[in-house]
This record gives C-alpha cells, sequence and structure tokens, in this order.
C-alpha cells in the first residue's frame, strides 16, 4: 500500500489494521492471496545428475515490482508433486525492483558446473519431473498442494510455482518439466505474471543469476524508428514523498490474556526527494470494544506504547537528507507492551497510522 503526493503537500498517512481475534478459543481464516512482487523467476531440477549442466538444483527469484522488497523470515518451500508435506529453506536481506536472488538446493551427483555464489542455501531435492515451489512471507511450513487450487486460499503465499506433474499450480496449468539441460524460466524475463504456471513459463537453457546481477525493473518500454530531429526537453520535478507497508493486516489469531504475543514484523519503506530529510512517527485508535496494550518498535529496539489520537505521535525515525533511490526500509515490529488483559474472546481491532513528514 503507498501513496504519492505532489506540489506542496508533504504529509502521507498510511493505515495497518490490527485485530487480536477470538481471544481463547477462535483461529484467524486464512485470507485469500494475491500476486506478489517476488516471484519465481526460474527453476532448474536436475543439479548434479546424469547430463546435468549445473552441479545443485536452484530456485531464482526475481522481484517484479516497482520498490524493494525485504524477505527477512520469509521462506523458499517445496513439496514434490502430489505431496502436502513441504520442506523450507530460509531468505533473508531485500531484493531490488528488478533485482535476482539465488537460492541453491540439492545436489543429485557430481555432475555439472558450480552455480554462481548463492544468496540462499537449502537442502531441497526438487524432483525433475514434477513438484511445487512457494514463496511464502513466513517461517510456517505450508499444508496444501495435494490437488489443484489447494493453496490457493493461503494468504501467505507470495508465489507458487507447480511444474511438471504438480497436483497443484496456479491457474490452469502446470508449467511444463525441466530437463538436465533446461530450466523453467518465466516469460517477459520475470516480469510476466497471469497467475497461470502454463502460460507464465516456458523451457530453455539454464542462466542462474544472484544478487550482484544488475537489477532490471520490470517496464512497458517501447520504440521505434524515426527521421533525426531536435527537441528540447523540459522536467518541473516536483516534491514527492511515499511510504509502503509489507502487510495492511496484521493479526494476533489466537491470543490469550495473561500472556505477551509475540510481535510481528512490518517493513516500512519511505521514499522522498527531500534534501532535508523526513520524519517517521505513528498513532494508534483504541482497541474495540476494549483496549489493549499495543506497541512498536524499531529494530532491535523495545517495543513503546503506541500512542491513542488525538495525543501526539510516537517519533520511530529522522533523517536529514533524501531517501535512497530504492527507497528507505525501516524494519518495525508491532506488538504489546505487556501481557494482555482479561477481556472478553472476541474479535479486537484498532488502526494502526504510519506517517512520513517532509523536513
Amino acid at each position: 500500500m503507498s501513496s504519492l503526493i505532489g506540489g506542496s503537500m508533504k504529509r502521507i498517512h498510511v493505515l495497518v489494521l490490527l485485530s487480536a481475534l477470538a481471544l481463547l478459543l477462535a483461529a484467524a481464516p486464512a485470507s485469500g492471496s494475491a500476486s506478489g512482487s517476488i516471484v519465481v523467476g526460474e527453476l532448474y531440477a536436475s543439479g548434479g545428475n546424469s547430463g546435468a549442466l549445473y552441479a545443485n538444483d536452484y530456485v531464482e527469484l526475481f522481484n517484479r515490482g516497482a520498490a524493494a522488497v525485504a524477505i527477512d523470515g520469509w521462506t523458499l518451500q517445496y513439496a514434490s508433486a502430489a505431496s502436502a508435506t513441504w520442506q523450507m529453506t530460509a531468505l533473508s536481506g531485500s531484493i531490488p525492483a528488478g533485482g535476482r536472488y539465488l537460492v541453491q538446493l540439492a545436489s543429485g551427483g557430481v555432475n555439472g558446473a558450480a552455480l554462481p555464489t548463492a544468496d540462499a542455501t537449502g537442502t531441497s531435492n526438487l524432483a525433475a519431473t514434477g513438484g511445487k515451489v512457494a514463496i511464502v512471507d513466513n517461517a510456517s511450513a505450508l499444508a496444501c498442494g495435494a490437488s489443484a487450487g489447494s493453496c490457493s486460499s493461503s494468504g501467505s503465499i507470495e508465489d507458487l510455482a507447480g511444474y511438471g506433474s504438480a497436483a497443484d499450480y496456479e491457474g490452469g496449468g502446470a508449467a511444463p518439466a525441466p530437463s538436465a539441460t533446461t530450466a523453467i524460466a518465466r516469460s517477459g524475463g520475470g516480469c510476466t505474471d497471469t497467475d497461470d504456471n502454463a502460460a507464465d513459463f516456458a523451457t530453455g537453457a539454464p542462466n542462474p543469476l544472484n544478487s550482484s546481477t544488475t537489477a532490471a525493473a520490470c517496464s512497458g518500454s517501447g520504440g521505434g524508428g524515426g527521421s533525426p530531429g531536435d527537441a528540447a526537453v523540459t522536467v518541473d520535478v516536483q516534491p514527492a514523498i511515499s511510504i509502503a507497508l509489507d502487510h495492511p493486516t496484521l493479526s494476533f489469531p489466537a491470543a490469550v490474556p495473561g500472556t505477551t504475543p509475540t510481535p510481528l514484523p512490518e517493513h516500512v519503506t519511505v521514499t522522498s526527494n527531500d534534501p532535508s530529510g523526513y520524519t517517521l512517527s505513528v498513532h494508534r485508535t483504541t482497541f474495540a470494544p476494549h483496549d489493549l496494550p499495543l506497541g512498536i518498535g524499531v529494530g532491535s529496539g523495545s517495543l513503546a506504547a503506541v500512542p491513542i489520537a488525538p495525543a501526539p505521535d510516537l517519533l520511530l525515525t529522522t533523517t536529514s537528507s533524501a531517501s535512497a533511490a530504492s527507497g528507505d526500509i525501516w524494519n518495525t515490529s508491532v506488538g504489546f507492551v505487556s501481557p494482555l488483559p482479561v477481556v472478553p474472546a472476541g474479535h479486537y481491532t484498532a488502526t494502526l497510522t504510519y506517517t512520513v513528514i517532509g523536513r
């Protein structure tokens, strides 16, 4: 979720809905999934096998969005064609717009060349005939995938790629199976995502790329020839400031009175061209029907109570220069500063508002 303000306007509010669901008894239902910026760009599943071009299986991630995405706490998960049991590989860091991220996986033998330096390493052994890989925004193993469409209701899946004989996949069919000499690659250099694996992927020569590869953001560029000529080009750049959040909703699905739920990460990306810098602050509304002790921290700092409007905002950070071109990423944690009070079971909601102001 992001917003842009030009001209003399320099204040932006981004709202995050917080839920403490069904204290004591209830569990939160999964929300519907949507296409994310981070997708499977390429997959090779014959690492080390006879005739293999590379010594290890690999999955290459690609950021097809317009802003950097922090993937700390995310996992790359794999399950065989008809299985609902998933193996996980931890991911970390950030992928810039148009950036690549190489995950090296298991080897089936001694054949093939070494991969470029991997950005993450796991032990999953991909089946060449068929399987499923998913990019998941947490470290909880999936439990779907045994039938077509079974993973579509998982709100934690950023992207799913079923290939070959996979029982589950996005859209109307699985991507083709790779081989010892071919990988499956997302069309458009990684930019095409119609949520249909059969349409989005094709086989081709494997080309593993890691995070050191020059980023190439997706765009709808066009061109054509014409007679030469000169034209004056003028651009009036307006003041601009924007803010984007990883998660528009944060849920604590099975909170118990007297305990302090584990804080949830919320990565806040601020982009500003104000040379004087900006301030980032936060406030909230009261939980209904009873208030709860919501807190927030930045980085490894401890949680501080979030003030309730109209009280002054809690200052999270201040800068004295424009942001990085891809935006400044602030790692915040949202939780509770004390154990939850003894309140009736039910659905509790409040709105957390991040505010960025150019200086």
